[in-house]
Formats: structure tokens, sequence, C-alpha cells
């Protein structure tokens, strides 16, 4: 099923029928007749498409001369813009479209305050109620849809974690920079030789506010981060596999071949040259590239010798929150914009992610030059076979489960506790919460 899933995610990548949308003309047929202001909050930093948010939001303004959109970046990732929407919830002073991380489908779906898109679309856009079902895949749409199939938004970034390294180090080391490491066992040793050859540091992978590529690695080690006994969804990271996953990380920070750090400091090291491979999202390409003082090069996210790789879809889709009827119409004429074809075409080349929507891939103006260009684009859609859903705590205390398991990456990172005591001790708390 999984396989099945990611076979269409990549399908949705590269289809070759699109229907256009977002343009002015819909302006008058979405019934916005006076000027509507409305916010659009993301996580967009400056070096992770901010500056492409930012064009794509005054490119719209200026199509639109009766709405204005206001971006607002929320930092520390998903959790922290999760945890701005409820207090602005709780207010009264929600925002109208939001980038929504997949790991918080669930607690979304149970614990905010949103606008159900197809009744809004179907009420306020009739012309527009097939829009979902023409222009998306309906594996891809379940990626935004609850375990009862309630579509709670709409996909727009689709990411995989990728093994980004410098390949001037990698000569340097005595490494093949055209043979990167394809399991974690070449990791360590690379990671190793690197430090021993050059003095640089040799591996990091990426500490943000989530648990994203720690799922990836204990998932392809043959672990799990949820389990379901009896009906009631418990962690499912207490085992041997998912603490040798962690482990090797730990040991390589312990060895003096890993860094443990923020992420502001670890990227910098790799662009500068002091680091020789970083683990991380494809969706940081645009700005690793552009940014680097050597030629970028990227891997599939490497795998346990003789077992199945496993890699959680990463992104965000789009939630609705407007309740008003003009602000619901402007929120919609604005997503229809930033998912046309035009504009997820830009978004995905400002960032890196790869467009969840029919024909973005293989429009001959847009993406699709792009992809036969860029080896590091074709490096990340070869991993969409290997895409599961990103692991999603449910319940009113899954934004505190969430972050237990953030505190115990920093426990087994900095050696305080091995990681099969670390993590036994943080599934027994998570699942007194849950």
């Amino acid at each position: 099923m999984k396989k099945k899933l990611a076979a269409l995610l990549l399908a949705a990548a590269s289809a070759m029928v699109f229907t256009g949308c977002g343009s002015s003309d819909n302006q008058s047929k979405g019934g916005v007749d006076k000027k509507v202001q409305i916010e659009y909050w993301h996580v967009a930093s400056e070096s992770f498409g901010g500056t492409t948010v930012k064009e794509l939001v005054a490119d719209f303004n200026a199509k639109h001369p009766n709405i204005q959109v206001v971006e607002k970046y929320n930092p520390d990732m998903y959790k922290g813009l999760t945890q701005n929407l409820q207090a602005a919830i709780a207010s009264g002073k929600n925002p109208d479209v939001v980038q929504m991380g997949w790991s918080y489908l669930n607690y979304a779906a149970e614990n905010l305050k949103y606008t159900d898109l197809q009744p809004m679309i179907e009420k306020q856009a009739p012309e527009d109620k097939n829009f979902l079902k023409e222009n998306y895949l309906p594996n891809v749409l379940a990626l935004a849809q609850t375990d009862d199939g309630k579509q709670i938004g709409i996909p727009y970034s689709i990411s995989v974690p990728v093994l980004f390294y410098n390949p001037e180090i990698f000569t340097a080391a005595g490494l093949d920079p055209n043979n990167p490491p394809k399991t974690w066992k070449e990791v360590v040793s690379a990671a190793k030789q690197i430090k021993e050859k050059t003095g640089n540091m040799g591996f990091f992978m990426q500490e943000y506010a989530d648990n994203w590529t720690q799922q990836a690695i204990i998932e392809s080690n043959g672990g799990s981060m949820l389990k379901n006994e009896g009906g009631k969804v418990k962690a499912g990271f207490d085992t041997p596999e998912a603490a040798a996953a962690y482990q090797l990380l730990a040991d390589m920070v312990k060895d003096g071949n890993g860094l443990h750090a923020t992420n502001e400091e670890g990227f910098q090291a790799y662009l500068s040259g002091k680091l020789g491979m970083v683990c991380t999202t494809i969706g940081k390409r645009a700005n690793f590239e552009k940014s680097a003082k050597f030629k970028v090069m990227a891997a599939p996210f490497p795998q346990f010798e003789g077992k199945e790789l496993k890699v959680p879809a990463g992104g965000n889709f789009l939630m609705l929150f407007s309740k008003d009827a003009d602000k619901q119409k402007a929120a919609w004429e604005f997503i229809k914009y930033i998912e046309s074809p035009e504009a997820l075409a830009k978004w995905s080349t400002g960032t890196g992610y790869l467009p969840p929507r029919k024909g973005v891939a293989d429009d001959p103006n847009g993406f699709k030059k792009m992809i036969e260009e860029n080896k590091n684009i074709q490096v990340a859609l070869s991993t969409m076979p290997n895409l599961v859903k990103w692991a999603s705590f449910p319940g009113a205390n899954g934004l505190q489960a969430e972050q237990l398991l953030i505190d115990a990456r920093d426990i087994i990172l900095s050696g305080k506790e091995t990681a099969a005591q670390a993590l036994h001790e943080t599934a027994e708390k998570i699942n007194n919460l849950l």
C-alpha cells in the first residue's frame, strides 16, 4: 500500500495533463468585490523559501487588486506555527491560509477549528467544486485526509530527506564524489575518513523542531514510530531496531566525526566548506545550490544493509481558517493561485520541494527542464517509491508528545543517555500522555 502511494505520488510529479487556474479572471467569479485582507501563515525562513513566498504574494496581490494577502513567517517550523495558531484561534484572530506540516495532520483535525475545504468551495465557488479531484491523484489528496477520509486541507509541498555532500571534501579525503555512501555503514566510514584526512567534520543530520529525519533512519532499520494496540495509538520506537539506528548517530558525535548542533550551525558549516555531509530535506536544495562555495551534490537517503528504505513524506498542506464569507472567497482565490502550475513551478524552483499537482513536472514551460538538468532533483524523485506517511501523534497532547521525542534527541546525541534508555523513557512518557 505504501509503495502504491509512493508510485502515485511520483506520477503526480510527472503527469502530463493539468487544468490552469489562479488567474485574475477568477476574481469576479469568486465574488470578491471589495478590498479584502487575508493572512497567509508559513514556515519559510529567508534561507528556506521565504523569498519565493514574498514573490508569489506580491504577484498575487498585483493581479488581484481587490485582495490583499499579508504573509507571516512562523519560526520553529510546524510546531511553532501550530502553537501560534492555537493562540490566535483562542483570541478570535485566526489567519486565513496556513501551511500545516504533515506530521500535525491528526492533531490539527482533532484540535483546531478549521474550515472544511470542499463544502466551502461548493458554497462560495461552485464552479470549482471538482478542483481537487481534477488536479490531484486520489492518493496525493489522501496525504491531507484523516484516517476516516476527511479532507482537511490540500497538498502543497512534498519533500524527501537526502544526503547532501561536498565533492571537494570527498576528493581531499580520498573518497569518490561520484560514488557517495549508499548505506549507513558507509556514511560512518566516510565521516571518519573525512575527519582524519581533512580535519573537517564528517556528518550532520538536521535538528529542526520535529522528528522527520529521525523517523526515516528508525523505520529504515526496521523500527517504527507509532503502533496500534487494541485500537489505541502508542509509541512504537522503544525497540532494539530504533535504538540501534539512533545510537549510530550518537556514536558519530561521540567519536568526533558527527556534529550535534543547531541547524544554523550545521548548515553554515556545510555551506562554508567545513562539513562533508549533511542529511536534510530536498527543500533546502535551492538555498544550498545558491549559497555554497562548491558544487552541491546529493545522494539518496542511506539504507541499512538488507533492509527496506522508508522515508516519510515531508513538507506541508494548506488549511483554511477563514470564517467570513468574503475572506473565504479571497482565501480560495489565493489557494488556487499558489496551487497553480505556474506558481508551483516557482515554489519548487525556489525551494526544492516536489510539486503535488498533476502536470507541473511535465510542463515544458515550468519545472520539466529543471528536472532534466538538475541531478539533485532527480535524486529526490528516485526516492519517491520509498515514501511512507510522516508519523502524527494524535490527541490533545500530540504537541507535547512530539516535543518529548525532540528532547530525547538532545539527550541521545549529547551522550547523556544511551539511545535505548532515552527512547524507553520517552516512550513511557508519551504513552501516558496519549
